[in-house]
């Protein structure tokens, strides 16, 4: 699916199953909660926190919640993720083309 074809079928889940798209602060809260709940399971399986004790997870799923509010408010703007995923990749190639190579940090292995 590409990012066109997930706009086209996020829009008419929502105009069909959703009636309709929440308004954008309502989806720029939904998107804060969710990336919130990313957040949350990182925490857990890659940093310093524990699971609480019957705490399940379900990282893909969590991060599909992101996604599918991301398109929403893209839906909802007018922006086509598609030329916005390309152009920002081509500003940071060009920013970072050195950059990253140069990095010490970066040649360091964990």
């Amino acid at each position: 699916m590409t990012l066109s074809e997930a706009q086209q079928i996020v829009d008419e889940w929502i105009k069909t199953v959703g009636v309709r798209y929440y308004n954008v602060l309502t989806n720029t809260a939904i998107l804060m909660e969710e990336v919130g709940e990313v957040a949350r399971i990182m925490a857990r399986l890659y940093g310093e926190q524990s699971f609480k004790e019957g705490e399940t997870y379900d990282l893909a799923d969590e991060m599909a919640d992101v996604l599918f509010v991301l398109i929403c408010l893209a839906n909802q703007t007018g922006v086509n993720l598609t030329e916005a995923l390309q152009r920002n990749l081509q500003k940071k190639t060009k920013r970072d083309k050195e950059r990253h190579q140069n990095n010490p940090k970066l040649s360091q292995t964990d």
